[in-house]
Parts: C-alpha cells; structure tokens; sequence
C-alpha cells in the first residue's frame, strides 16, 4: 500500500507541472532544482530553467524519480509552457507534457486564448471507467500548471505582501482540472544552498478536484481539502513576482517535501522567442 501511495503522489506532483517556474524583471533567466523526499529520503527530483523578456515569457522543467526509494517509485516527466506577459501578468498560449509512469506514457499538446483552451491533443493509456468526465465549462477561466505559478503582487504592494497569498489558482493540465486554493499563513526566512537566502511568503494550500480523476482515487480522498499543506514563495530579484521554493505535506508515513537546493536569478540580454511558436517539453 505504502508503495502504491508514493507512485500516486510522484504522479500528482508531475501533474502539477513540477510546481511551477518563476520568473523576474525583463531579460532575466531562472534555474532552480528541488529535491522530492519523505522523511528525509529522496525519491525524486525537480528541475527547472525560465526565461521571461518585456513581452514573452517560455517554462521548461523535467522531473524524475531519483535516490533510495527510487525502486519504489518509477517515473518521469517533462513540462513546458510559453506566453504572454500582459502588464506583468502571463498569459499562457502553449502548454506541453509527456509523462511517463506505471501506467505508461501520457503527452499533451494545448493553447489557451485569455484562459480558454483552444486546441488540445491528449494521447494516453485508457482512462479507468470511473473517472470524473471533463466538461467543456472545465476548459474556460484556466490557466496551465506553470503559468499558473507565476504570482504577480497586488497592485501597488509588495510582491511577499498576505495578500499575495489568498487566491485560487484555477489549472488544467490537459487531462485534470483542479483549483489551488492558496490562504496566508506567515512570513518567514529560508536559506538555499545556493541562490538565494531572505524573508518568504508561506501559503495554505489545498487542493479541490474538480473534473479528470478517479472518483476513488486513494490519493485525492486523502489530499483533496486537507489544510495542513504549505506552499512557500519567495520573490525573485526585482520583479514584481514571487516563485515556489517549498512545499510541505504531512502524510500517513511522514512528512513530503519539495525543497530548492539551487535558485539561481541570472540577468540575461536577450529576451524569450515569439510566445506564439509552438513550446515542447
């Protein structure tokens, strides 16, 4: 049992889109590395490089089963997404994934038009018989997992402000629809071992299914409205906006964290490609 949960939360946080990506003023370019473990042994890891210019952001980040407990848990993933910035703000066009885990491969391909999904080629193994049909309603008001995590600050406040914490970040992968919902819990300090060190901005997260998952998918009864999940953010240089560098989750077998052992903000002369180009993990 313990080892069929390990699968389905490696496979939960690839869908996820690896957490994310951040990203900074114009010209800048973002590389982070996380690392998965559980009770302080690594199955997993996260990387992740985004570039973002005046107009244009583009996300890249691969993820893979790794360490100890890697015998346990297999699989794969990569994911990446290209867009718009609109006062600050991503507006994503393409989205990209292949996932690749016990059940076997999974890719999608979609755009998105001011967060509703256009096309979207989906291939995959056979969908069980009682997962939770995605609408058309589903496919509108969306946002992909990375763009998703690019939080801009409230209008005229800073960027680790609380406020920056309470919203709901409506995602849909391609195959899960699902809302984020982030409320403050405190500020605190973080030090990465390489990269960054300073104050973070510590949110709730919850997690509310919503279309594309097993009705009695172990892993969602237990996730699903839990309110002891945290999700840390921490600004990157100059920007206006904050990036995940933690995530906790306590579970039945010890505590899951996604940690940032690398944060690296580098300046960067030249801006992303044209956001209306196709993007490919």
């Amino acid at each position: 049992m313990i080892t069929g949960v390990l699968r389905r939360f490696f496979r939960f946080f690839a869908a996820l889109g690896c957490l994310g990506a951040g990203v900074a003023h114009a010209g800048t370019t973002l590389v982070a590395h996380y690392g998965i473990s559980m009770i302080d042994v690594p199955f997993g890891q996260i990387t992740w490089t985004v570039n973002i210019g005046d107009r244009a952001y583009h996300a890249v980040a691969q993820g893979k089963a790794s360490g100890p407990l890697s015998v346990l848990v297999k699989g794969d993933g990569s994911v990446a997404a290209r867009g718009a910035m609109d006062h600050g703000r991503p507006m994503p066009q393409t989205y990209a994934s292949s996932i690749t885990d016990d059940d076997g491969l999974a890719t999608v391909s979609m755009t998105l038009d001011h967060g509703t999904v256009g096309t979207l080629q989906v291939t995959a193994p056979p969908p069980p018989d009682d997962l939770t049909p995605v609408r058309e309603a589903d496919r509108h008001g969306v946002s992909d997992p990375l763009s998703a995590m690019l939080i801009p600050a409230p209008p005229g406040q800073d960027v680790l402000t609380a406020q920056s914490c309470n919203r709901v970040l409506a995602i849909f992968d391609g195959q899960r629809r699902y809302d984020l919902v982030l409320s403050y819990l405190r500020h605190d300090r973080l030090t990465v071992k390489r990269g960054y060190a300073g104050s973070v901005l510590v949110c709730r997260l919850t997690l509310q299914p919503i279309a594309g998952y097993r009705a009695k998918s172990l892993l969602i009864k237990y996730v699903a409205g839990r309110k002891d999940m945290e999700l840390w953010f921490a600004p990157l240089g100059g920007a206006q906006i904050m990036a995940p560098v933690r995530i906790l989750m306590p579970t039945i077998i010890g505590t899951l964290e996604i940690g940032a052992d690398q944060f690296d903000v580098m300046s960067t002369p030249d801006a992303p490609a044209d956001p209306a180009k196709d993007v490919r993990p």
